[in-house]
């Protein structure tokens, strides 16, 4: 099993202060392996693997595996997963497309943190059932439906965007377990062409940061074209001295959409300003460890201190912390 020391980043976060942001994680963390957003509130699957990537990257790989664990035993006999759960209890019954992909992420991130080619063939059948029900749902001209639940319910650039670096993911796995699925390589060809070229299949969520910066995140933008998208929203979105703005008309600067942004910029080379976000985002830390969700500002005034909103440290905002530690 490969050891990989915990991260840090030279003047902004010491591996000490990841340590105790992973920990700040675990110890929201359930006996049966659930790691809801916060003590006693919902769990969605998404934010559970995000929470367990962060978890491997901090050295609990037990844990992570707990996390995997908890999640696989509700899976739909389709492959999916409803969008909340409650405990055992589901709480919102949608099928989201990207949360039910997001898996391949976690299986795969798992493997590159511990070399567990095991975890990898137990997991399989969980992964490929998970890619091939999403991509049931993938219209002719490659954007992916973003639940399965309801009669056209249109695709989200996000989280198509999102499926697009799963997809990569459980291809990844495949060919490492020696099994082929021509299928999903011609299926993540026709998602990075809708991505990258028909705007017009997605629905309309342009005030959201997330749809800005995804394509990038997601693997899917590169070069000239992904510096031109970091160029045409940057002003929209980037608060200087603060980090990324969750929408584009709300003062509110949260600390996942500048984490994410941070990897999106770290992925394409623009190193100096993921170094300026994170270092910025800091002020949302609490001495526990744990980030708080974002902060409001009132009137756009940024160089005062705002108000927390929510006043909650989500499991999930904390491991997007942790995950651009490590990017």
């Amino acid at each position: 099993m490969p050891k990989h020391p915990v991260p840090s980043v030279e003047g902004i976060i010491t591996a000490e202060e990841v340590s105790a942001t992973v920990d700040a994680i675990a110890a929201v963390q359930l006996p049966d392996g659930n790691i809801p957003w916060s003590p006693g509130d919902h769990t969605d699957p998404w934010n559970l693997i995000e929470a367990a990537m962060a978890l491997d990257v901090g050295g609990r790989h037990d844990e992570a595996v707990r996390a995997y664990e908890w999640l696989r035993a509700r899976q739909h006999e389709a492959g999916c997963w409803h969008a909340y759960y409650v405990g055992d209890e589901v709480k919102d019954p949608a099928l989201d497309t990207n949360v039910t992909c997001y898996i391949a992420n976690g299986a795969w991130h798992h493997y590159l943190s511990t070399g567990d080619t095991g975890f990898l063939e137990d997991f399989w059948p969980t992964v490929e059932c998970a890619i091939d029900y999403a991509l049931s749902l993938q219209a002719e001209t490659g954007e992916i439906a973003w639940r399965g639940d309801e009669p056209n319910p249109g695709a989200l650039l996000t989280g198509s965007s999102s499926i697009h670096a799963s997809l990569r993911c459980a291809i990844a796995i495949a060919e490492r377990l020696g099994h082929e699925r021509p299928d999903w390589e011609l299926s993540l060809g026709n998602l990075a062409i809708a991505i990258a070229h028909r705007p017009d299949a997605f629905l309309d969520k342009q005030r959201w940061a997330m749809d800005w910066y995804y394509p990038i995140l997601g693997g899917v933008l590169r070069g000239q074209a992904a510096q031109m998208r970091v160029a045409a929203g940057w002003d929209t979105f980037v608060v200087q001295g603060r980090g990324a703005r969750c929408v584009s008309d709300r003062p509110w600067v949260t600390a996942a959409e500048t984490c994410e942004l941070v990897m999106a910029l770290d992925a394409i080379g623009l190193d100096g300003r993921a170094r300026d976000l994170f270092s910025w985002v800091q002020f949302l830390r609490h001495e526990d460890g744990g980030y708080w969700t974002g902060m409001n500002f009132d009137d756009e005034r940024f160089h005062e201190d705002g108000e927390l909103y929510p006043v909650e440290q989500p499991t999930w905002n904390s491991a997007a912390v942790v995950l651009a530690a490590n990017a």
